[in-house]
């Protein structure tokens, strides 16, 4: 499935009516330059489910840092990794 379709999805299954008015998915860009998708978590079913950091620095054009911090999935990346970090994300919602 498209990785957007499938965001789309989980993010509908999420939204109650009261969760959208307080939380939400985020997409920005870094000027460094990169990619940091913020997500948050809190009140979902995810907000207890362990996640083991990703990071991995080759140089400062080919990085990813994703984790879980303050109740947010956190995913930041060269310029060449949102696919990556939404993978990445996907995964762990699917295990």
């Amino acid at each position: 499935m498209d990785l957007l379709i499938w965001l789309e999805k989980w993010y509908s299954s999420i939204c109650d009516g009261e969760w959208e008015h307080l939380y939400g998915v985020k997409i920005d860009t870094l000027d460094n330059p990169g990619w940091r998708v913020l997500i948050d978590i809190l009140d979902t079913p995810l907000e207890m489910k362990k996640f083991e950091p990703v990071i991995k620095y080759v140089d400062d054009n080919n990085w990813i840092c994703c984790r879980v911090k303050d109740g947010k999935f956190d995913g930041g990346g060269d310029m060449s990794k949102l696919k990556e970090i939404l993978e990445i994300f996907k995964k762990w919602v699917e295990d």
